[in-house]
């Protein structure tokens, strides 16, 4: 034993229990996230309960539960004296949220006197107030019933008509209007750089003038195309008999999609879930991100993960590089690599707090005060933004790339070096035609630990520039095209706010599962993807470090 002991071979199998316990907590952790998150685009069953009162509910069966007998009995609900020991109690989103006032109602089993689950039972998915079930009764064009019509199918032609009229519009004013009230605001900007310059006069003001009036009268065409748009947008709507027998009128423009899940099947459900996934990617939040897509977070997350990487890339290998090729071996440098270890241990939020206060107090201020200070007070790089949310999470990285990358340095064998230098190369050719080469698997390394620390950051970016919702994307059709001063939304901030600030917890938990698989999926991908780099490289290289 005591010879086994010795031998080291515990030691190999304690390494291979841990990697092995890691890999089924993360595999765990991912099918745990996949499960809750993406059974929520699945089409459920729509049931119709006819309790013992006479009441009709609609809805879908969102979670089942066993209460135990004494708690209702607490609770002053009244059971029969037979009654066993845990009564199931139902969970049902009933949607229909400004009718009912509440997304959800409970049921215990014994007051559901039948329980059917009708074909035609619609689900409409709306831009607001949540799902909407009941029976179609008709469609309406400009307040005229259609008739001697397929219904069902002339609704899925009045939506997806409708929503092409929408994405039009939302195309027109986030490009052409955005335009146009970006050309106003900088001839508002010009004006007032020139009355602080002194060089306002006559002939710059006449031509002003004549350009605000060329954009006005584009300003009034394009609003006048609008609004003709809108009009036809709102001409369709729908009746629809909900559970207390009231038909409801809602208009067309005001649904995303609309589906009979009890007269599905298989094959058509499948596809219905393939498609709200893809909705999901590429779709904007709604109702406080409780519903809708994430594809603004998605965006940010992956925008601002990729300038994080320019920014601390190139800082952190030029630091180990001098740190190891170049510096002396004294106090001074020992003392650096200290403060660079401790800095890998600091807290986040500390980050974003010297982020807030320096990047955007200090910098972005005195920015402002340079080159913007015609739109002052209202800031433009004073303000949290994109660009310093990079930077602050760059900083926040740095260490890990600098030691990671003077690793890489110190296992360089030296025989290289000096077969270099002997061959009449100068100690900067032989740093870049030699060691750094050999060195990007381990600044590769450093990159994946960079990536994946800070895509799942959200307290210092709440900071420095991360919002809940943002009306336009960082990226635009306006120049500079690239917005660096702009806000943006998370991933990590979106999984956040679903689960602890949402006003509606039960709605929303499904989409916060969704998103935070996504999270994980992006976070994974994006490590792969550099380990695959990193190996290729590796293998291309083995053969100079032998």
């Amino acid at each position: 034993m005591r010879r086994w002991f010795h031998s080291g071979r515990p030691w190999i199998w304690l390494s291979a229990g841990a990697v092995t316990i890691s890999l089924l907590a993360l595999l765990g952790l991912i099918v745990l996230l996949a499960g809750q998150g993406m059974r929520y685009f699945w089409p459920h069953s729509v049931y119709e309960f006819e309790l013992n009162n006479g009441q009709r509910i609609i809805g879908e069966r969102y979670a089942i539960n066993q209460i135990p007998r004494q708690q209702l009995l607490d609770a002053g609900i009244k059971l029969a004296p037979d009654a066993p020991t845990t009564l199931p109690r139902y969970l049902i989103k009933t949607g229909n949220r400004e009718w009912q006032n509440q997304d959800f109602i409970t049921l215990l089993a014994q007051d559901i006197r039948h329980t059917r689950k009708p074909k035609d039972l619609l689900v409409l998915e709306r831009e607001h107030n949540g799902n909407a079930y009941g029976y179609l009764v008709g469609l309406l064009e400009n307040g005229q019933p259609l008739v001697g019509r397929q219904v069902v199918r002339d609704l899925q032609s009045s939506i997806a008509r409708t929503r092409g009229l929408t994405q039009k519009i939302a195309h027109l004013r986030q490009h052409q209007l955005s335009a146009i009230s970006a050309q106003f605001e900088k001839m508002r900007l010009s004006q007032r750089q020139a009355e602080m310059n002194g060089t306002w006069n006559d002939r710059l003001q006449a031509q002003i003038r004549a350009e605000r009036l060329e954009l006005e009268r584009k300003h009034q065409q394009l609003m006048i195309r609008l609004e003709a748009l809108e009009h036809d947008q709102k001409s369709d709507s729908l009746l629809l008999r909900d559970m207390n027998g009231v038909q409801r009128e809602i208009p067309v423009y005001e649904i995303h999609d609309a589906w009979m899940p009890n007269a599905m099947s298989t094959g058509d459900k499948v596809r219905h879930w393939a498609k709200q996934i893809k909705k999901f990617m590429v779709d904007n939040p709604r109702e406080s991100n409780t519903e809708g897509g994430v594809f603004p977070a998605l965006f940010g997350t992956m925008l601002m993960v990729i300038l994080m990487s320019v920014i601390v890339m190139p800082l952190g290998v030029i630091a180990a590089v001098y740190l190891h090729e170049y510096a002396r071996k004294n106090w001074f440098t020992r003392l650096i690599r200290i403060a660079v270890v401790n800095l890998a241990g600091v807290p986040s939020i500390v980050y974003g707090i010297f982020g807030l206060g320096f990047f955007v107090y200090v910098l972005g201020g005195s920015i402002d005060q340079l080159f913007f200070s015609e739109a002052l007070p209202n800031p433009t790089f004073g303000t949290p933004g994109l660009l310093w949310a990079s930077l602050t999470l760059a900083l926040l990285t740095l260490p890990v790339v600098i030691v990671s990358t003077e690793e890489g340095l110190a296992r360089i064998p030296a025989s290289l070096r000096q077969g270099s230098l002997a061959l009449g190369a100068t100690k900067a050719e032989t740093l870049r035609r030699v060691v750094l080469p050999l060195a990007v698997p381990a600044m590769l390394t450093g990159l994946i630990l960079a990536i994946a620390r800070a895509a799942g950051e959200t307290a210092p970016l709440m900071l420095v520039g991360v919002v809940k919702s943002v009306p336009e994307l960082p990226i635009d059709a306006v120049f500079p095209y690239l917005h660096l001063d702009r806000k943006f939304m998370h991933l990590g901030f979106q999984v956040y706010d679903g689960a602890l600030q949402s006003p509606n917890v039960e709605a929303a938990r499904p989409l916060v599962f969704a998103t935070a698989f996504l999270l994980v999926t992006l976070v994974v991908g994006l490590n792969l993807a550099a380990m695959s780099i990193r190996h290729y490289l590796r293998e291309k290289y083995r053969a100079l470090s032998l």
